[in-house]
């Protein structure tokens, strides 16, 4: 059916039409054609556009880009390192935090302005404008806010904003190298520039570490005059207290009375031991002297008169023997010789009482040194015991003497290790320059080609754009009226790629509707039909929107199982599609499965099936499929189930799009699969008939937002 729209009876030129087909996109050959009929004034604009861009960089002034690199390091040498530093690990490892903090310092305004000190920029008109004149561009922005006003900042801000404009450093990523990038328009200027700063910035880095070290020197000097004082008097305190106590200091730095307890202690037992000895010899000497038995004793061997005896006694004895050999016992020389042995033997008796009563007496001398030492020892403890406390007193105010003593010599340690890395300038920067900047040879600013390039392209696009969408705008419903006629009204819209054709219904003005339609003539207007084609077109390009469809019959026997498969064949030619069977009164995709057997979505809410175990193939297409499976008299408990809305989630993370076959409505409750996906393919026999809108009433009712309506026919159910 083909409706016009009327026009006014005033002529007005025909403006550019883009046809516009029944999915809603435009006509790529229309486009081309109104392209080509505008195509001397899109030439002509981006010559334009070209020649301007072409006059604007070559009236800029250019700039000649330098750079010098530094490189991050520690440069210290461990024979020049503090002390306190030599144990403390690592130092050569920089962390990014670092190079980024360094690059910072580049950036500083006081290496800034030490850098235009030194090249004297502020003297240089192309950095402070205020010599060359006011620029018209910067006066003009400057009225409008845009920029400051030149006039109205001083000569050192003027200097620096152009320093900082032309100025660029940062690091190389993953390195420990900051690169100093400097533009101007003269390339000696701008190589004498990088190469300052770099060096400003090492002179910064070695002035900033030298005065550290000379302020910690002034400060430990400053400390070191204080602790000579805090030593001086503390060391008093305790010679003070010292004499005041009598607790002088012996040998091996111990007090009197300790020392005079160890060496009475060892006199003790000195004596003791002798007298123990003594009494031992004399109590042998006198066994023996008892017993008659030899008197064999070392005391006896070192008496001069014992040994005269007994030699006097050994002498008789040979005499004995000797005239025993010639004569009798009864002679007189016999007995006269043994007479003699026996005083001698009484003699040596006598002797040996006299050594023994000696030792006795040594003895005795022995004992009584023992009790004199142990008196004196016993004086020596009440002595001791009696400066116990005065000696804790002491060794506290020595501990603290020691305690100042030992900081005072750490701090004249660290003052001398300070005075001698400030006299030999033991403070090298961190970094170097590994590459000094040179004039450059070509100017860097501005890219003459690729700016002229860029002009063109976009003026170009810009153009065309605006022809384009000129075109389009002209071509609105608001302008012009469509209507689609189907080809061969009755038969399926899917069984065909080209079911509907698209008609343009040009006019010369905007239509002019009437102020109400009767209500009769509304109904029997008929609703926009589309073909299979044109449907799986739109799911394309509704991205995220388009991945899931609901196919939903509007009476039963219209061809909704077929309608599905073959959307689902359209739209698998160029992505991932799964067809899901959700007509658990009449199922039917089963039949077209490699596997019509396999489980499906009963098995799986059940819990007796898997993802894996219910996906199938289609025998003549790419499209994966799954069955309603043994539904048996659950049917209206699987509608009804959460779990069908977790299985499509599941499916639209694993393909592009899922197309759900549900039936038709009066088999099932619509409103339970609305959640579900929010566009709808209504398929219907007479598209024109009061069921067919009654049913996509309900279903914008039940919640899905967009519902396409596709022409069925009962003869497909054969199909």
């Amino acid at each position: 059916m083909l409706f016009r729209k009327k026009s006014k009876t005033t002529a007005v030129p025909a403006p550019a039409v883009v046809p516009i087909d029944v999915s809603g996109e435009p006509d790529l050959r229309g486009l081309g054609r109104v392209l080509w009929a505008k195509k001397t004034k899109i030439l002509g604009i981006t010559l334009l556009a070209v020649a301007t861009a072409f006059a604007v960089v070559n009236a800029m002034t250019p700039r000649y880009r330098s750079e010098s690199r530094l490189l991050l390091e520690t440069r210290e040498n461990v024979f020049l390192r503090a002390e306190a530093d030599k144990n403390g690990g690592d130092r050569t490892t920089i962390d990014p935090e670092a190079v980024t903090s360094q690059t910072q310092l580049v950036l500083s305004r006081d290496l800034a302005r030490e850098v235009i000190k030194k090249e004297k920029l502020a003297d240089n008109p192309e950095f402070d404008s205020a010599l060359g004149g006011p620029s018209v561009l910067k006066v003009v922005l400057s009225l409008f806010g845009i920029v400051r006003d030149p006039a109205a900042m001083t000569k050192e801000e003027r200097t620096l904003e152009s320093y900082y404009d032309r100025l660029s450093v940062y690091a190389v990523e993953k390195s420990r190298v900051i690169v100093v990038d400097f533009l101007s328009a003269n390339p000696d200027l701008a190589a004498r520039v990088a190469n300052t700063i770099a060096e400003t910035y090492l002179k910064m880095q070695q002035t900033s570490k030298q005065d550290q070290t000379r302020a910690a020197g002034d400060w430990l000097a400053g400390e070191i005059a204080n602790l000579r004082t805090k030593v001086a008097d503390a060391e008093a305190k305790v010679e003070a207290y010292r004499t005041k106590s009598n607790l002088y200091v012996g040998s091996n730095n111990s007090s009197l009375p300790n020392q005079q307890l160890t060496e009475i202690n060892s006199q003790i037992s000195a004596a003791r031991g002798q007298k123990a000895d003594l009494e031992a010899r004399a109590r042998q000497l006198r066994e023996l002297i008892r017993s008659g038995k030899p008197i064999e004793s070392s005391d006896i061997a070192n008496s001069e008169s014992m040994r005269r005896l007994i030699e006097q006694r050994n002498a008789l004895r040979s005499q004995l023997a000797e005239q025993s050999t010639t004569l009798l016992d009864q002679h007189p020389r016999i007995k006269e010789l043994k007479a003699q042995i026996a005083e001698v033997e009484q003699e040596i008796r006598s002797e040996g009482e006299r050594l023994a009563a000696q030792l006795d007496n040594d003895a005795r001398v022995a004992g009584d040194r023992l009790e004199t030492l142990t008196a004196s020892l016993n004086t020596v403890k009440k002595q001791a015991s009696q400066t116990n406390e005065q000696d804790v007193q002491l060794r506290a105010l020595e501990r603290e003497a020691k305690t100042e003593r030992d900081l005072l010599e750490s701090y004249l340690a660290k003052y001398r290790e300070a005075t001698a890395r400030d006299n030999i300038n033991a403070a090298p920067p961190e970094a170097r320059i590994i590459s000094r900047a040179s004039p450059a040879i070509k100017p860097d600013y501005p890219k003459k080609l690729p700016t002229v390039l860029i002009a063109a392209f976009a003026a170009f696009a810009l153009s065309a754009g605006f022809i384009v969408t000129g075109a389009l705008l002209a071509s609105a419903p608001s302008s012009y009226g469509y209507a689609y006629a189907p080809a061969g009204y009755g038969a399926p819209a899917y069984a065909a790629p080209a079911m509907a054709t698209p008609v343009m219904l040009r006019v010369d003005s905007p239509p002019l509707m009437p102020a109400a339609a009767p209500p009769a003539a509304m109904a029997a207007m008929p609703l926009a039909v589309s073909t299979v084609e044109q449907i799986a077109q739109s799911l394309r390009q509704a991205g995220d929107g388009g991945r899931r469809v609901t196919v939903v019959g509007a009476m039963r026997n219209v061809g909704t199982t077929y309608a599905a498969i073959s959307l689902a064949r359209a739209l698998a030619n160029d992505a991932n599609v799964v067809l899901v069977d959700l007509a658990f009164g009449a199922p039917n995709l089963s039949i077209i499965s490699t596997d019509p057997k396999a489980p499906g979505i009963a098995e799986l809410v059940r819990g007796t099936a898997s993802f894996g175990d219910i996906i199938t193939r289609d025998q003549y297409s790419p499209v994966h499929l799954v069955a309603t499976g043994n539904v048996g008299n659950d049917g209206p408990a699987l509608a009804a189930s959460p779990m069908l809305a977790t299985v499509i989630e599941a499916l639209v993370r694993s393909y592009d799009h899922v197309v759900i076959d549900v039936g038709s409505t009066a088999d099932i409750a619509v409103e339970r699969f609305a959640p579900l996906t929010a566009r709808a393919v209504l398929v219907a026999a007479d598209p024109a008939s009061p069921a067919t809108r009654s049913a996509r009433e309900r279903l914008m009712m039940a919640g899905f937002a967009d519902v396409t309506l596709l022409a069925g026919a009962p003869q497909v159910v054969a199909a």
